[in-house]
């Protein structure tokens, strides 16, 4: 089964609640074992993650026009830091340390009062080493995309596309997708596949306090060399627990997330469209097993 998502190396969409947006968080997955692609434990490997992340949505421009629909140019930053606490390996499996710099250009417009795109243009820096000196071309990627988004209800946004990049070495096309649905006010249900696939269930309690329910993905890469051949190694996990979430100024927030991660994958693949392929119909990517997760964030929407 392959994880890996094209939204997740491109820093491609974004939801027009998060345009004006500051986060900054902090992940821990706690130690579990390691299996092969056959689903096997690898001897007594384990290990656990510890991720830095931070995010910026920055709108250069923005207008809305009678139908409240909203015009803007903006910039997207993202940067990453993963530690990987790996032991017991006696073979060069997973990395120990991941960076991952992103910037963006995007750009939403409406076309009609159901219709609008969203269109990005990138690059991205995503490695294994995190000394300048030693960045290198092959570490680089670029990337662009649109997509078309129709309002299929005061809710609910559907959305298609092609997404490019040039992970195999030259530009290739994907599909991209995007949807973005929400329910209630007090009792609240929202959906999207935008930067990964997300799922909440909250419950409002007062204008300070809410929590919910989460099943989120999230990952990084690095675009790296083993044995002389240039290898993508891409760490992705699936998320579930609970959240509770203290605004504590009009603006700012602070959600915790308590729970355990589903699946953790941790892998080297070839920079080739038939590794490409070969890791498409693979039954299972290796991984790390489940564990306990602890994750703290803060949110500064300015807007």
């Amino acid at each position: 089964m392959k994880l890996i998502s094209i939204t997740t190396i491109l820093l491609l969409l974004v939801s027009v609640e998060s345009i004006a947006q500051i986060s900054f968080t902090t992940e821990y997955f706690g130690t579990s074992s390691y299996r092969d692609e056959h689903n096997q434990k690898v001897g007594s490997s384990k290990g656990s993650a510890l991720t830095y992340q931070g995010t910026a949505n920055l709108p250069l421009s923005m207008r809305v026009n009678e139908n409240n629909q909203p015009t803007v140019w903006g910039i997207g930053l993202s940067g990453a830091y993963v530690s990987l606490d790996n032991k017991n390996f006696t073979e060069p499996l997973v990395l120990s340390e991941i960076m991952n710099l992103q910037m963006a250009l995007f750009h939403i417009r409406p076309l009609s009062q159901r219709w609008s795109m969203m269109a990005t243009v990138g690059v991205g820096v995503y490695t294994d080493d995190t000394r300048f000196s030693h960045l290198r071309f092959r570490n680089v990627l670029g990337s662009a995309g649109v997509v078309f988004i129709r309002r299929m209800l005061p809710n609910l946004e559907l959305g298609a596309g092609v997404a490019l990049n040039n992970a195999f070495g030259y530009p290739m096309a994907f599909p991209a997708l995007y949807v973005n649905w929400n329910y209630g006010r007090k009792l609240t249900c929202n959906f999207s596949a935008m930067d990964g696939v997300n799922l909440s269930v909250g419950y409002n309690v007062n204008e300070v306090f809410n929590i919910s329910l989460i099943t989120e993905m999230g990952g990084q890469m690095a675009l790296t060399e083993l044995d002389g051949d240039d290898k993508i190694f891409t760490h992705q996990y699936i998320v579930v627990g609970f959240r509770p979430e203290l605004k504590i100024a009009k603006r700012i927030s602070v959600p915790i997330t308590i729970g355990f991660n589903a699946i953790r994958t941790a892998y080297y693949d070839g920079r080739s469209l038939s590794a490409f392929f070969k890791a498409m119909g693979r039954e299972n990517d290796p991984c790390f097993q489940i564990s306990p997760y602890l994750s703290a964030s803060i949110v500064l929407r300015l807007r």
